[in-house]
């Protein structure tokens, strides 16, 4: 379920750890401009979509504000339609999309190990921009 921070809905970026630590610091430098989700995630857990316009507080690791970010676009797609522009917004230092697909891949997998994942899978893909940081 979705929680909230400052009257702002909480937006988490991996599982805390090293992984959210590196994708926070992305958003700050503002490389991280993009993110992805299993739709099933936002079913199975009962959260609304990312709201075009709508503003989020990014957390950290120990689960502090460290940011404000607004949604500038969101399309639930199919995973064979992600292109090289969404996948190096995510700001990992992916260069195809074949990596950005095997990282994510390997992500959902590490939380639902029965997953499978096909072409037709469909995500939640957002695009944002940093607002402010804390």
């Amino acid at each position: 379920m979705s929680r909230e921070i400052d009257g702002l809905p909480v937006a988490e970026f991996g599982f805390p750890g090293e992984l959210r630590d590196r994708l926070v610091a992305a958003i700050l430098s503002g490389e991280k401009t993009s993110t992805s989700a299993l739709l099933a995630d936002y079913e199975r857990d009962g959260d609304p979509l990312p709201e075009v316009g709508k503003r989020y507080a990014v957390v950290d690791s120990d689960g502090r504000r460290v940011a404000m970010i607004e949604t500038t676009e969101q399309r639930v797609m199919p995973l064979r339609e992600v292109d090289l522009a969404f996948a190096r917004e995510e700001g990992e230092g992916f260069e195809t999309v074949a990596e950005w697909r095997d990282a994510h891949e390997r992500f959902w997998a590490s939380y639902l190990p029965d997953l499978v994942v096909e072409d037709e899978t469909s995500i939640v893909a957002e695009r944002f921009r940093l607002v402010e940081r804390l």
